[in-house]
């Protein structure tokens, strides 16, 4: 159609669909591992009960080792108070308050993960990383990280009771003793692995609540796996089998890494034992990855 005067003819201008260039952005996911193990270590140090298990941590632990270390006595001399008559381990003495300290380090493990089912709060946690492998690799790796630093603490707190009490209990080195150092090989050894044994108690927590989805079922299985086995070991009347159940129980296995006397006759080698809870750490892992990857939050 022709306007008057011979102008040219109106047309509408239509810009085809395809032609539309989007300004709208869709936000990103932390997709990646750096950005998630950000997210991870903001949620755990900002959240109060992290500093507070954490203190009680190292607190129980040095406090019971001081305790074990001050209730050992031995008096008479060399004679009386030799290794070989009183069997005294100082490291591992010195390293007695782990035994309980660990339920602390698997309490901190349990409630990384398992607190975020008990609220919900795990499904912004997926929508933030979608995937679900790289979440569950940053909270592994931000737990072992909390629970080594607690570890150091507790373990030298532990190993300067033991230096300062244990000389005066009868455990000197006048009476044959080596009194605790990191300047010694086996106590080095000892305290090392005292370090590592919590950072993997705290994997194992993680993986088996990871796999259960629940805070208080998850400690009641891990607490059960590290004092049933050598409860059960202790009362069995057949040595072999009881042999067999300290070789495979995480606590029984894995504290033999403090032993610096009589290391010839543990069921294991200390490394040994450590590579056990190792294996029940990672086994743990791997079955709530499994879980985590095949049902829904």
């Amino acid at each position: 159609m022709t306007q008057a005067g011979g102008s040219d003819p109106i047309t509408p201008s239509i810009t085809p669909a395809s032609s539309i260039t989007s300004t709208t952005r869709t936000p990103p996911t932390w997709g990646g591992v750096p950005d998630a193990l950000h997210a991870e270590w903001t949620k755990l140090r900002t959240l109060a009960s992290t500093w507070w298990l954490l203190a009680a941590a190292i607190a129980l632990t040095v406090a019971v080792s001081a305790a074990v270390a001050a209730a050992f006595q031995c008096s008479g001399g060399p004679a009386a108070c030799a290794p070989a008559v009183t069997g005294g381990d100082p490291a591992k003495i010195s390293l007695t308050g782990v035994d309980l300290g660990q339920v602390i380090v698997a309490l901190l493990a349990v409630l990384a993960i398992g607190g975020e089912y008990s609220t919900g709060m795990i499904r912004l946690t997926l929508a933030a990383t979608p995937r679900r492998l790289t979440m569950l690799a940053a909270k592994t790796i931000t737990v072992a990280g909390w629970a080594l630093v607690a570890g150091l603490v507790a373990v030298a707190g532990s190993l300067l009771a033991g230096r300062l009490i244990l000389p005066g209990r009868g455990l000197s080195a006048a009476n044959g003793y080596v009194v605790p150092s990191l300047a010694n090989g086996p106590d080095l050894r000892a305290f090392g692995g005292a370090v590592l044994y919590l950072a993997l108690i705290a994997l194992l927590a993680l993986g088996v609540t990871t796999a259960v989805r629940d805070s208080g079922v998850a400690i009641g299985l891990v607490l059960g796996l590290l004092y049933l086995f050598p409860l059960a070991a202790a009362v069995i009347p057949d040595q072999d089998l009881s042999r067999h159940l300290q070789q495979i129980a995480p606590m029984s296995a894995g504290l033999d890494v403090q032993a610096t006397v009589g290391v010839s006759s543990l069921p294991l080698t200390p490394w040994q034992g450590l590579g056990v809870v190792a294996l029940w750490a990672v086994g743990a892992l791997l079955l709530g990855a499994l879980v985590l990857r095949l049902r829904d939050a």
